[in-house]
């Protein structure tokens, strides 16, 4: 083989150049492995040196080790001296490499020991990693931890983040952490710790008051008094939020007041029946949730996001037929006999429960909430929950479906005009007995698919509806019985009214303080809210 005078020229640089990367490359991976091996040692203090060695490394990896680190999911075999990372899913990584572990795991392999300070020292340096991060979420939570853990040694590295930062939302979070760090640096002079106040002011919640909290009494009078401004303004914003949180607390309340009371809104008003089983019909579809999940997760767990959608016309079927056949077989014969009617649905209401106990069993059940209705987010400075969420916005379709069938079906003008005068309706031929049971199937049907969205929220067992038949009547008489419009508005107004009285008088004490200014409204306005003309009020 012949070499031209170049190419033998160009020998030595060749080599020369695969030896000095190869060089680099092992001064690159080498304090990394060497810091790992502070892992395996079993020891608090060596574990803590090896988080500093592994971010001082700048290996890719170390991102990934102090992240398993912090989930629990750090492993370490003191015999092979070697250091795995567990996935979610249970597989092994190297973390020297973070190729996959092939082969069976060590005898020894066990979890790498933390205790808080060496967590608040992972947040701290995990959040430094990750202030270069390509995804803009890793990156404001990266500010957060340093915003809280308040460690100098980040600043260098926030600099960086913030000098090249374009997203506007990971800006303002890079800049409220450096103000934390130059309130906490000792160096800093009056102007920049002033600017650094008004930044964290503007973040206006609990981490910015904790850390404004104790300047005041350290620094100088300017400082101090821009720093006590700062609390009260946070404290006055907080405040508005606490009471924007509340009544969003009672919309939701109400919301579930309203699918609780709106069936026996239309039972009380159209057939002045006291039915105190309403609660059961609660319970029932809460039960058919229960079982509709069952089903599904036993022969397609695959549509249990769709369960809630194929719970809630059975649920409506079942509870609905329920109602009809107790009117059929009991509420008729009582009718203008409001004890017996009384007596006989709270007696029916214990029989019921009996029954799904024995069905069931008195335990709580398990009803799951579908990923759409999993978690929570953030509007401003509050907090909501999507099951809540969406059990408003079902209250509220649920609301305009029974407006409608009252307004523009058949059945509904029926029962408008069974409510407004029954003997004149009989005598236009409208079958009031038919009415009267279509009315109470109705009135149990939607009970039912409130039960559905209650077992989303509260526990699923054979008491569930006698939580809500006494805060339904609250309702009802309170909105005025048989209007819709009052039951809405009344569950609404009690919803809220509940919510902001109980932080000051406590639950208990709350409900029993609505009762009482309930009792004084009807002695000044015996027909509630919006009066009606019907039957239960003539009587």
């Amino acid at each position: 083989m012949c070499f031209s005078r170049a190419r033998l020229a160009a020998l030595p640089l060749v080599f020369g150049f695969a030896f000095v990367s190869l060089f680099a490359g092992a001064a690159y991976a080498g304090p990394y492995e060497d810091a790992l091996a502070g892992f395996t040692q079993g020891s608090l203090s060596d574990t803590g040196d090896a988080i500093q060695k592994v971010v001082a490394s700048g290996n890719p990896l170390a991102e990934q080790v102090l992240s398993a680190l912090q989930d629990g999911r750090l492993m370490y075999s003191a015999e092979q001296k070697a250091v795995y990372i567990q996935t979610k899913n249970g597989k092994l990584l190297y973390a020297s490499t973070g190729k996959p572990f092939t082969g069976k795991p060590p005898d020894d392999i066990d979890n790498v020991i933390v205790n808080n300070r060496l967590r608040n020292l992972i947040s701290a340096d995990l959040g430094t990693l990750m202030l270069m991060s390509a995804d803009p979420d890793h990156r404001i939570n990266a500010a957060q931890a340093v915003f809280r853990s308040r460690d100098l040694g980040a600043l260098p590295n926030l600099e960086k983040a913030l000098a090249k930062e374009t997203d506007p939302r990971v800006k303002t979070a890079l800049e409220q952490a450096r103000a934390a760090l130059i309130l906490s640096m000792p160096g800093a002079t009056q102007a920049q710790k002033l600017a650094a106040i008004a930044t964290v002011r503007d973040r206006y919640d609990l981490d910015a008051l904790a850390l404004l909290a104790d300047i005041p009494s350290r620094e100088t009078p300017p400082v101090a008094r821009a720093a006590t401004d700062a609390i009260q303004a946070i404290k006055t914003r907080l405040a508005e939020w606490d009471a924007v949180q509340n009544a969003w607390y009672g919309i939701s309340l109400g919301s579930v007041l309203m699918l609780a009371a709106i069936g026996l809104a239309i039972t009380f008003g159209v057939m002045g029946v006291i039915n105190m089983a309403h609660g059961e019909m609660v319970m029932l579809g809460a039960y058919v949730t229960f079982a509709v999940q069952e089903a599904i997760r036993g022969y397609d767990p695959a549509l249990f996001d769709y369960s809630l959608v194929i719970a809630i016309p059975l649920a409506f079927l079942f509870s609905g037929f329920v109602g009809i056949l107790i009117e059929r077989s009991i509420i008729r014969f009582l009718y203008g006999r409001p004890l017996e009617t009384l007596l006989a649905t709270w007696g029916l209401s214990l029989v019921l429960q009996q029954a799904v106990r024995t069905i069931f069993g008195p335990d709580n059940r398990d009803v799951g909430n579908p990923s759409f209705m999993s978690g929570a987010f953030n509007l401003g400075g509050i907090t909501v929950t999507y099951n809540r969420f969406w059990i408003v916005c079902f209250a509220l379709v649920v609301f305009v479906a029974l407006i409608g069938i009252l307004r523009f079906t058949r059945l509904g003008l029926e029962m408008r005009a069974v409510t407004q005068n029954r003997p004149m309706a009989a005598s236009m031929g409208i079958r009031t007995s038919r009415i009267d049971a279509l009315t109470f199937g109705l009135g149990s049907g939607i009970a039912g698919i409130a039960g559905v969205a209650l077992s989303q929220i509260d526990n699923v067992s054979p008491n569930l509806g006698q939580s809500y038949i006494i805060d339904s009547f609250m309702v009802v008489v309170f909105g005025g019985v048989g209007n819709l419009w009052g039951t809405f508005v009344g569950s609404f107004v009690l919803g809220v009214a509940n919510k902001f009285l109980e932080p000051y008088a406590g639950a208990v004490l709350g409900k029993i303080t609505i009762l009482v200014l309930i009792i004084l409204f009807i002695q000044k306005r015996p027909r509630g809210l919006f009066a009606l003309k019907g039957r239960a009020v003539e009587a």
